[in-house]
């Protein structure tokens, strides 16, 4: 299937590595020219990179004003960031919210609204929101990510009745358990919690996946490049899942 891409412009948040930079080289792959955001431009492979730090309050000025002092247009904005630190949710205060919503909310919102615009007036755009199975049933010990993801989940399924008949798609991707370095971290820190290893631990994760193994960081990426298609046009306000069958609930 040609997925039509072929002139479209990707701008892609976290793109270095893990699941952004999957999402960045699926896309690259359909023909689509990518913007890469990140730190640092180590393992980026955009045609062209933003360095940008999302917990700097200022970075979505310093993306928005790269990105046009390029002459670029963006066709496709992939939302995405780091996760916050595990925690419960009877130790996580506010100032720990405060402490993420910057990178994980406040950035993700300020992009959408500055690229959008233009993106209603060509009649043609695409949002995909990374979140996480989080949003669907909350996962222990990240009461943090629980929350803020819920909160961008909301507002993008807002967004995407205001906008679709514009041409614009606002989507959700939930990525379950996908081979990342993010997903060793969160095994090591749960394994420390509970008195296991963390080879123990990835065992025990597998065990309730209904596929019996992890995902692969290039479906993840896939997928969002479908959505991100002409293809899908008619797909909006989902929360598309990518999970191997784990989430219990339709």
């Amino acid at each position: 299937m040609d997925l039509q891409l072929d002139g479209k412009t990707a701008l892609v948040l976290g793109a270095s590595r893990g699941l952004g930079r999957a999402i960045a080289d699926s896309l690259a792959q359909e023909g689509a020219q990518v913007i890469t955001v990140a730190r640092t431009a180590e393992n980026a492979r955009g045609f062209h990179h933003v360095a940008a730090d999302l917990d700097d309050p200022a970075a979505p000025a310093a993306i928005i004003a790269a990105v046009r002092d390029a002459g670029h247009q963006v066709d496709i904005l992939v939302l995405n960031s780091g996760g916050p630190p595990t925690g419960s949710a009877a130790d996580t205060t506010p100032a720990d919210f405060a402490a993420v919503m910057d990178r994980m909310f406040n950035a993700q919102l300020s992009l959408a609204q500055a690229f959008l615009p233009a993106m209603r007036e060509r009649g043609f755009g695409r949002i995909l929101a990374v979140a996480s199975t989080s949003v669907v049933t909350p996962i222990p010990g990240l009461a943090l990510s629980n929350a803020v993801r819920a909160a961008l989940a909301s507002w993008c399924k807002t967004l995407a009745a205001e906008v679709a008949a514009d041409g614009v798609t606002v989507n959700l991707l939930l990525p379950g358990q996908i081979a990342t370095d993010r997903l060793t971290s969160l095994h090591a820190a749960m394994a420390q919690r509970s008195g296991m290893t963390s080879a123990e631990m990835t065992a025990k994760s597998l065990a309730a996946i209904p596929a019996r193994r992890l995902g692969r960081p290039e479906e993840f990426g896939d997928m969002a490049a479908f959505l991100a298609s002409p293809r899908a046009g008619y797909v909006t306000g989902c929360a598309i899942r990518i999970d191997g069958g784990l989430t219990a609930s339709l």
